[in-house]
This record gives C-alpha cells, structure tokens and sequence, in this order.
C-alpha cells in the first residue's frame, strides 16, 4: 500500500469526482458537472481539467464531456467507440484504448477494466452505441492505486482486480436500481480486498436509495467506509 499525503478526491455529486494527482494534475472521473443537480455551485465551473476519464455514455456521466474538453483541452481516457463519438463532436486529445490495456497520461496509469452495466448514447433523440461500459484502475504519480468502478454491478473478476493491482481505496456505486447495492457492493469490497471505500451514485434521485451506512454495517469495522457529501475533498 502507498503511504498518500499528496493525492484527494473532491465529490462533485453522483458519479463524478474530481481527483487532484500527486503532482497537482486535476483528473475528472466522468463529466456531469454544470447540470449536475446536486453538484455545488462553487464546482460547476472548473477553473482547470487536465484529464478527463469517461466510463460509459450515459446522460449522467458524460453531459458536460464535450463542453469541459473544448474549453480546457484536456486528454480524455475513453473505450475506441465513445472516443470516436466524442472526436466526432470536435473532442481533441482522445486516448482510445480497451479493456485490460494501460495508459500512462501525464504521469498517471490508467488500467481499463470491465463493468457490468448498458451503455447508450442519446444523441440528437437517437441511442447511439458507445462501447461498452467500463472503469479503471488508477496508479497517481506517488504509486497510490484507485480502482474508480463506474456504474456496475457486482462480478467475480473483481477478485482478479484486487489480486493484479495493490489498490489503497475503492470508488464504487451503491445506489441500487441502475447500480449495485449495499448488499452487492459489500461482496465487491469482498472481492476486490480493499479496506477504504468510497461509494457514490447514491442519493440523487429518491430512486437511488442504497446508503454508505448500510454498506459499513454490511463490510463491518475493518472497512473504512467514508462518506462524504457533494463538495467534500477526501
């Protein structure tokens, strides 16, 4: 495990983080930012975005991707086929890769991995294929290692995650309905052998009901499950 004084993670609000790196670099984990409704107004307008990772194509993850690169050029991580989508929008800087591939981004290791979930994008009132969903693993600068889940569901090559990569936290989802649960998510924190978790994609809409506290009492005291609230740094 990486000793980290260098690396924090600000929630924006659902599914969408801003990381700031070892060396200062500021990543955002998938891109609804200014019409996130519960985002703080102080993060809707981020002064600097020097790499943007993107999971999957829904509305929820990827509304302001387009917006946000055009105006800070960052390089954007994404799967071949929401690269070329987001090209087609006059997105420069793609990184294309797949799953089981790792990119090394200024200064930062990106390791595609797979998730359990659809993916669509709505465009101009059609759904457009965008690749499969995806998250990542995310070795910073300092060799403190994320596994940032995206939206899925529980899947046993978790456990495979957990034992190719020495992971200090994990992001995930524990919603329900359009994500796993507590309940599923604890068999993820099972699987993957991490022992501090933050989880996200919960709370936004009455829908999403799954709650951290749930989660603690699920992966009991040996699990540091932190909760925060949009505009809280970690």
């Amino acid at each position: 495990m990486a000793i980290n004084d260098k690396v924090s993670f600000t929630w924006i609000g659902h599914g969408t983080w801003m990381a700031t790196s070892a060396a200062g670099k500021k990543v955002l984990l998938d891109a609804w930012v200014m019409n996130n409704p519960v985002a703080p107004d102080n993060l809707k307008n981020p002064e600097k975005v020097d790499l943007i990772a993107v999971t999957h194509g829904h509305g929820d993850h990827i509304h302001d991707a387009v917006e946000i690169a055009k105006k800070h050029s960052p390089k954007v991580l994404a799967i071949p086929e929401m690269g070329g989508w987001l090209g087609s929008k006059g997105v420069e800087n793609v990184v294309g890769f797949n799953k089981g591939g790792t990119v090394e981004v200024e200064g930062i290791k990106f390791t595609m991995t797979h998730a359990e979930h659809s993916c669509g994008i709505t465009d101009g009132g059609q759904m457009i294929y965008g690749g499969e969903a995806v998250g990542y693993v995310i070795e910073f600068e300092n060799g403190y290692t994320v596994y940032f889940a995206g939206d899925t569901d529980v899947f046993g090559d978790m456990k495979l995650i957990g034992e190719l990569h020495d992971l200090d936290a994990a992001i995930l989802p524990i919603g329900d309905c359009y994500t796993m649960s507590p309940k599923r998510a604890a068999k993820a924190v099972e699987l993957l052998g991490v022992k501090t978790v933050l989880p996200m994609h919960f709370g936004t809409f009455p829908i999403l009901t799954g709650r951290p506290s749930a989660l603690r009492e699920l992966v009991g005291p040996g699990v540091n499950v932190v909760e925060t609230h949009p505009g809280d740094t970690v």
